[in-house]
């Protein structure tokens, strides 16, 4: 088969994608504490502001009850009280103030960094519409886990340090439950314009609510993801391929996304087996399995969503006899077994590592989230690997057969919302409502998605025409169709759970722990347990779970 890269131009409709250049930006991703975490869940019921204000040193809201009065339940209006902070800037309340203002965001995700390169446009729209000016935008940032490390000590101090925040979704609950963040909803009443319809209810759930199922919404959407695969398509289209692929198969070689669309995981890992050649130091596919962060556990999740696995039960909390059951080992057999298409390093790779075996040349296809997709091209690649979009064909997960026969896909949702800080004082509480309302224009949306590598949400922006020649749009839509992806847990322990559970689906991978089944057995009893000792479920885990070890 031919792995040389095909020389083709690059179209004019993609040239600001070939001007985006692979960043050593996609950091090593990094655990999250756990006794952060598990401090986090003996928090108050929720509610979304404070009026000690002792609370905070370093100002805290003075206004009366920002969470209540709102117009969604026959309190004032934004028209009947437009000093409410949660209303944003009046015409009136703002002019020749000056505000200081910082955010938090992910270490090495450029589009977390976007808000960053666009602030003086915002600091223009805030002197003009509201006559107040703002500072340079201040910041923090760190890998997906440390960052909570970064602004979970400020907040539990009071602090209003950071004023608004990009999260991981799973951190919901453990900011919620102690009250650091506002609610949206209470945004969302005094200023409908912010609540905007999204594409699918999987918007709603991965980035906003907390209970899951209460309906009740504390993030507002800043970055969406879901999962798909980049392939060579440059090695699909050559003819001496197709005429090799028929003759070992007796198959068309599939070059098209609409071939790929509906593609079942059997049928394309016969595709990758045909481009697989580790002699020739090309492999058929690249997926995550390193235990860092969620890198393992959200690879591995299609396989088992989509094949009838489920792996706790929201209602109750409980993980023990959900999680450990055949339909999951399976799934995990299979996942790990697909290691035989890649390198002998499989059991470290991460996001960085399938943007680099992609753009090398070294593997045919990547398993990736989508929101990655600017990056998964370099046009300084190697000869034979990726220098143009037009080398690429982005694709949906493949299917598997679900239990009642039918072709399923579920994958895993990624993706980051924003949250306001409830110890924000007054000025900056409206500076960050201010920022939402010009951050969800449709020109600021633009210049994110266009010039960012950010990616719409709403109904709105999936339809913006603006957006059809992203390469990587419409298998990242098509994930986000009802019933195609979803999230797990929120729970204040989260982190203690994650680190539990990558670690034994890891050491399976490495061959560390026995079978796929002791993975999850040991993942589920240790799991049960720590939702047990803290409270959210009455199952007690089994018996001798807190002496159990991995093997």
């Amino acid at each position: 088969m031919t792995h040389s890269a095909t020389q083709t131009p690059v179209s004019r409709r993609s040239k600001r994608w070939t001007s985006r250049r692979v960043v050593a930006a996609i950091a090593a991703v990094g655990l999250a504490s756990t006794a952060v975490l598990a401090g986090c869940s003996s928090g108050s019921d929720g509610a979304s502001g404070t009026d000690d204000p002792a609370a905070s040193d370093d100002g805290g809201n003075d206004s009366e009850n920002l969470n209540e009065g709102d117009g969604g339940d026959g309190g004032p209006s934004c028209a009947d009280n437009p000093d409410n902070p949660l209303c944003g800037s009046s015409d009136t309340n703002m002019q020749g103030k000056s505000i200081e203002f910082g955010y938090s965001r992910i270490g090495g995700w450029p589009p977390s960094s976007a808000p960053e390169a666009m602030w003086p446009a915002f600091q223009e729209y805030a002197k003009g519409k509201y006559g107040y000016d703002v500072s340079d935008l201040a910041f923090a940032e760190a890998p997906f886990g440390e960052l909570f490390q970064k602004i979970a000590p400020t907040l539990a101090s009071g602090s209003n340090e950071f004023n608004l925040m990009i999260v991981d979704s799973q951190w919901l609950g453990a900011l919620s439950e102690p009250g650091w963040i506002v609610k949206a909803d209470d945004v969302f009443a005094l200023n409908p314009e912010l609540d905007i319809e999204p594409y699918s209810s999987l918007v709603t759930n991965t980035y906003q609510v907390y209970p899951d199922g209460s309906g009740q919404r504390w993030g507002f959407p800043q970055m969406p993801d879901t999962q798909g695969v980049f392939l060579r398509k440059d090695w699909l289209e050559d003819p001496a391929n197709q005429a090799a692929f028929k003759e070992a198969t007796g198959k068309d070689l599939p070059t098209t996304y609409e071939e790929y669309e509906n593609i079942m995981m059997d049928d394309f890992i016969e595709i990758v087996d045909f481009f697989n050649d580790p002699a020739a130091g090309v492999y058929g596919t690249a997926m995550m399995y390193s235990k860092e962060y969620d890198f393992f556990s959200c690879a591995y999740y299609p396989f088992a969503y989509s094949t009838g696995g489920e792996i706790w039960n929201p209602e109750t909390n409980d993980v023990y006899g959900i999680l450990n059951s055949e339909v999951n080992a399976a799934a995990m057999e299979k996942f790990v077994g697909l290691s035989e298409y890649q390198p002998e390093t499989f059991a470290t790779q991460g996001i960085g590592d399938m943007i680099d075996l992609f753009t090398q040349g070294r593997a045919f296809s990547a398993f990736q989230w989508l929101a990655v997709g600017a990056f998964m091209h370099n046009p300084e690649a190697p000869e034979g690997g990726v220098a143009s979009p037009d080398q690429y064909l982005a694709i949906p997960l493949p299917k598997f057969e679900a239990p009642d026969g039918e072709a399923n896909i579920i994958g895993a949702m990624g993706g980051q919302p924003w949250v306001i800080n409830s110890f924000n004082d007054d000025d900056q509480m409206r500076v960050a409502v201010d920022f939402l309302k010009w951050w969800y224009l449709p020109e600021t949306q633009d210049v994110f998605i266009l010039e960012n590598g950010g990616l719409p949400w709403s109904k709105e922006g999936a339809a913006n025409p603006a957006y059809a020649d992203i390469p990587y749009l419409k298998p990242f839509l098509y994930m986000l169709g009802e019933g195609r992806s979803q999230d797990f847990w929120h729970l204040p322990e989260y982190s203690e759970m994650l680190a539990v559970q990558q670690e034994a689906f890891n050491g399976y991978a490495t061959g560390t722990v026995s079978s796929a089944a002791e993975a999850l057995d040991y993942s589920a009893a240790k799991q049960q347990e720590i939702l047990f000792n803290a409270g959210r479920t009455t199952v007690p885990p089994p018996d001798g779970t807190a002496e159990r070890t991995l093997q």
